[in-house]
């Protein structure tokens, strides 16, 4: 069996913390101890939190962790390029692990994001951006709600 993986194929936890400290690395964040409980619990599977469910989850598990800590971790996180962070309704804003080009799905019922591959969307035609400026990215969120019966 590989030693990354435990019996349930799931990552271990040592391989877990080395790909965060990489990842972390070559974001050029120096991995604290708070910073990495933090980064592990976000970075182990792609995956939409928000920080009071990172909070809580921290509580949960025992670790000792203000609300200012994670909210600083996180948008030094988000302003590295490590997370990406989402606005998807205005009440919170939401922690993404996949740095990659996507989309999102955004089910109101249940809060859920669902990633979309860029493949799966397409833009015939972007307006003109203003004089001096080029298209950085475009976030796009797909909200759904449950057909009526």
């Amino acid at each position: 069996m590989d030693s990354n993986v435990d019996s349930n194929g799931a990552a271990a936890p040592e391989a877990i913390k080395a790909h965060c400290q990489r990842r972390m690395a070559d974001c050029g964040i120096r991995p604290t101890a708070q910073r990495m409980r933090i980064a592990t619990l976000l970075l182990s599977e792609p995956q939409h939190l928000s920080a009071e469910q990172i909070l809580a989850s921290l509580r949960t598990s025992g670790a000792r962790v203000s609300k200012a800590t994670v909210y600083n971790t996180l948008n030094l996180f988000a302003s590295h390029g490590l997370i990406r962070q989402l606005s998807v309704d205005g009440s919170r804003a939401w922690f993404d692990s996949n740095v990659d080009a996507h989309y999102h799905f955004h089910d109101l019922a249940s809060g859920v994001l669902i990633d979309v591959p860029v493949p799966e969307v397409e833009f015939r035609r972007l307006p003109p951006t203003p004089p001096g400026t080029e298209v950085e990215g475009i976030d796009l969120i797909i909200r759904l709600r449950r057909k009526p019966s």
